[in-house]
């Protein structure tokens, strides 16, 4: 897995490229919890996102309950696998997806 991120003003956007599972999703969790101090807006670039896994559910799920306390976060360009993956777990109803 590969993160690109790209801060403006008070948006972080992060882009995941390849799988988010149990190996990566602790860089994930990591990248975004020393980086958005501050952050009203956290967008999360799923277009290269391969695959995700219920550790990196997880991840998004401390990440949802961390922004809703200071802002939002946004997950963008989601493949219609890892859509399936939201819509079958009930993450759907809890994400903002753009």
């Amino acid at each position: 897995m590969t993160l690109n991120t790209n801060l403006d003003g008070t948006t972080l956007t992060i882009e995941i490229i390849g799988r988010l599972d149990t190996t990566t999703a602790p860089v994930l969790e990591e990248e975004i919890t020393k980086s958005i101090s501050g952050i009203k807006t956290l967008v999360l670039d799923f277009g290269q996102l391969e695959y995700i896994s219920s550790a990196g559910l997880r991840v998004l799920l401390k990440s949802q309950k961390t922004m809703m306390k200071q802002g939002k976060m946004i997950i963008v360009n989601a493949s219609e696998t890892i859509r399936e993956v939201f819509e079958l777990t009930g993450f759907m109803d809890i994400l903002t997806l753009g």
